[in-house]
């Protein structure tokens, strides 16, 4: 498991990639065991991960019956959600880089995404707790969280161009291939897994 330390140490290579700085490369590890190790992003997001959950399901009681409630499945078929929106993307990129040619890149790719995941989920758990603390607020949390996926959209775009050179097209699909998915997918197994709202 990575120290805390070598976590700052990739979210500052990540940072420095974003701002087209080359020397970021050397901060992060896109060796098999990089892209492996990258996966303890998801360990460091679980605070997240379970505001995120709390709040899931104060919106899908509010749903139900007045006094209903819900169990630890409930729970874990959020997990399970979870747990494809971060691995079918990653699988999706896999084929895009086959398909294109780049399958060498495809480790760095890994590296990338899942630590920039976290990031991502701190910033977005703050925008949840605006929602759960200051509900009159919540149409300013809705702007923000806009703002934050565009700017997980330009981060994206700008960290790979360091990775994958000046390839606007292939950027693009594989900027696309690791969000589009996750947001289909994720509506679909919540329904499926019946733990959407409404």
């Amino acid at each position: 498991m990575p120290t805390l330390k070598e976590v700052e140490f990739y979210l500052t290579g990540l940072w420095l990639l974003f701002r087209q700085d080359p020397n970021g490369l050397a901060y992060l590890d896109f060796s098999d065991r990089g892209a492996l190790r990258s996966f303890w992003a998801a360990f460091f997001a679980l605070p997240t991960t379970l505001l995120t959950f709390l709040w899931w399901r104060g919106l899908y009681l509010k749903s139900m019956p007045e006094g209903a409630d819900v169990g630890p499945l409930f729970f874990f078929r959020l997990g399970l959600v979870e747990i494809a929106n971060w691995i079918v993307p990653l699988v999706l990129v896999g084929l895009v880089c086959w398909m294109v040619g780049i399958g060498a890149r495809f480790l760095s790719i890994v590296v990338i995404a899942n630590w920039l995941t976290l990031p991502i989920a701190y910033a977005y758990s703050v925008i949840l707790l605006i929602m759960m603390l200051v509900p009159g607020l919540t149409g300013l949390a809705v702007l923000l969280s806009y703002v934050l996926a565009f700017a997980l959209i330009m981060a994206l775009f700008r960290i790979l161009r360091m990775v994958l050179g000046d390839h606007v097209l292939t950027i693009a699909t594989v900027t696309m291939v690791l969000l589009v998915p996750g947001m289909i997918l994720s509506e679909v197994l919540e329904r499926f897994l019946d733990v959407y709202p409404g």
